[in-house]
């Protein structure tokens, strides 16, 4: 047994632990949903062995991901092929990405840009290419330029010589804003100041009138921008025209969205802003049994069109495009489930 071999060995008995702790929420963050059936990473993923134990990666347990995987542990448990399902806090794509490559998560969710980039072995996965493939396709995580309203700000080309919130450096907030601007031709040499700043920190920069704007790339609503609505006069700036014809021709993960008008639960604008998003998908090793895999997604679909989905951004999914426009390629189980629900299995 290698040395890597052992380090990885006494890793996965605690594994709950160690994924808490690489977290960035606190290293005591409840581990809601994760229950006590002491989920390991064994791959004895056969219709023919026990029943497998799972572990879901999520994120942050202020996130989306975070709830998802609760919500959707008694479902697959419900699996005579799923013994136990260990929900944990993690640090969000990359690590869950990285974590199933080490064993350490035998399902996650994670944004199609990071999964695009490890397939392929890009930036963060040169020399390092993963080998997953996916579930099914959920919700989008839409880029939403927010700009006061006395800012002038009415387009991204608006935003040289503004002060601009990009998100925390190298999150997914700060690599979908370096995109946008490059795709109109501007960097952050063009702007009067550039905000390092999270969601929760943009928003108070910008009532305090420090920022005229920032980038917010998630789930549409961000409970931060409806925040700041609340006593705020803003804009929303729309991604569209040439700026989006570049990027969608560059970036295959990205697809056009629209936040449309008078939804009370969708900010309620006046008018509808058409923006850009990057789909976020649920993602297994390539490894993973064909059976597991199909039962899986039958299951969640199945949860899906049950009338009882219990968090809003799995509301945010249309069940009939789970299969389609996908950077990574679907687990041949899943996409045996999909070919018998459409008709196109033998």
């Amino acid at each position: 047994m290698t040395p890597r071999t052992l380090i990885l060995a006494a890793t996965l008995g605690l594994s709950g632990a160690l994924l808490a702790g690489c977290s960035d929420e606190p290293q005591d963050a409840p581990q809601s949903g994760s229950g006590s059936d002491g989920a390991t990473s064994e791959q004895t993923q056969t219709s023919d062995s026990k029943p497998v134990n799972l572990i879901f990666g999520t994120g942050g347990t202020s996130g989306s991901y975070y709830p998802i995987g609760g919500a959707l542990k008694p479902i697959f448990e419900a699996s005579d092929q799923i013994g136990g399902v260990q929900v944990v806090s993690t640090g969000a794509s990359v690590q869950n990405i990285q974590n199933i490559q080490d064993g350490l998560n035998q399902i996650a969710i994670v944004m199609s840009d990071v999964a695009y980039d490890a397939v392929n072995g890009n930036n963060q996965f040169a020399g390092n290419q993963a080998d997953i493939t996916t579930l099914a396709g959920l919700y989008p995580n839409v880029v939403q330029i927010v700009a006061t309203a006395d800012s002038g700000i009415d387009s991204v080309d608006d935003l040289a010589g503004k002060r601009v919130g990009v998100g925390k450096v190298g999150s997914g907030v700060e690599q979908s804003a370096k995109i946008v601007l490059e795709a109109t031709g501007l960097s952050y040499d063009d702007l009067a100041r550039v905000s390092h700043t999270g969601y929760a920190d943009s928003v108070t920069e910008m009532s305090n009138g420090n920022l005229d704007a920032a980038f917010f790339t998630s789930g549409v609503p961000n409970s931060s921008i409806t925040g700041l609505m609340q006593s705020n006069d803003v804009t929303f700036v729309p991604v569209t025209g040439e700026v989006a014809d570049k990027l969608l021709e560059a970036y295959p993960y990205y697809e056009t969205y629209t936040i449309p008008a008078g939804k009370p639960e969708r900010y309620n604008l006046d008018a509808e802003v058409t923006t850009v998003a990057i789909r976020n998908i649920l993602i297994v090793p390539a490894a993973m049994d064909d059976k597991v895999a199909e039962e899986l997604t039958r299951r969640f679909d199945d949860y899906l069109h049950s009338g009882k989905v219990s968090v809003g951004a799995l509301k945010d999914i249309d069940p009939e495009t789970m299969d389609q426009h996908l950077v990574v390629p679907l687990h041949p189980g899943a996409k045996s489930y999909y070919d018998g629900r459409n008709g196109g299995g033998e």
